[in-house]
């Protein structure tokens, strides 16, 4: 077993207790003692799963949940399908109802059995590899790597700004598709409304000069529709 692990909790005996039977287990184990801390080291360390605690001090660990599912995948470091069990003292059906109703993947409430959490951990680690990857995409000499953000053409790096690499990693995510400008405002740019299609436009249009260096034109313009990523010289 070599997925990593982060574990959000508190409370100083339970953290030890979890984090060394979990390391003897196999996981390679970061801990978290707050919100914040949390989301730091989901967005530094991207663990393959989250053992969460929900009574945090100060915020509580619905805050993280919120704050992973309501990333966008592509502008910020967090995948927002990242697998989460929740471990809490809250045993009540509103609670557990509320849990999963924020994104939780699994709820398990104190006190638990310690065997019965792991193979909760490996049955969610076990759907979430069915999943399709976030990997690294390659389109002829470009390839675009979530993971480390970087983007090469033809083996040289390019500089890219936030919104312009999640542009296009968007638009790698599917190279055959063609993606509407309503969707692209929406997903990459997180308008929940129609928005100023001019902000498209100038992104795509950056982006293509950048990558003008390869010869092909990766960026197309398909007019009266959005914008695609194509391998054609």
């Amino acid at each position: 077993m070599d997925a990593s692990l982060l574990l959000v909790e508190d409370d100083d005996a339970t953290r030890a207790f979890l984090a060394d039977n979990l390391a003897a287990d196999g996981f390679h184990v970061a801990t978290a003692t707050d919100a914040g801390e949390a989301v730091r080291a989901i967005e530094v360390r991207r663990p393959d799963v989250v053992v969460l605690d929900l009574l945090l001090e100060g915020p509580g660990g619905l805050t993280v949940l919120d704050r992973v599912r309501a990333s966008d995948g592509l502008g910020s470091r967090i995948d927002p399908d990242l697998p989460v069990i929740v471990v809490s003292a809250r045993a009540a059906e509103v609670d557990r109802l509320r849990g999963f109703a924020r994104g939780a993947d699994d709820y398990v409430t104190k006190p638990f059995s310690y065997p019965e959490l792991v193979a909760r951990v490996r049955a969610l680690l076990r759907r979430a590899a069915g999943r399709p990857g976030r990997g690294l995409v390659r389109a002829g000499e470009l390839t675009v790597d979530p993971l480390t953000r970087a983007v090469r053409l033809a083996g040289a790096p390019v500089a890219l700004s936030a919104k312009e690499f999640a542009l296009l990693h968007m638009l790698a995510s599917d190279p055959t598709r063609v993606f509407s400008k309503p969707e692209l405002l929406r997903d990459v740019w997180g308008y929940l409304a129609a928005g100023n299609s001019r902000t498209v436009d100038a992104h795509a249009c950056r982006l293509r000069r950048k990558l003008a260096g390869g010869g092909r034109r990766y960026v197309q313009n398909v007019r009266g529709v959005g914008y695609r990523l194509t391998e054609a010289p």
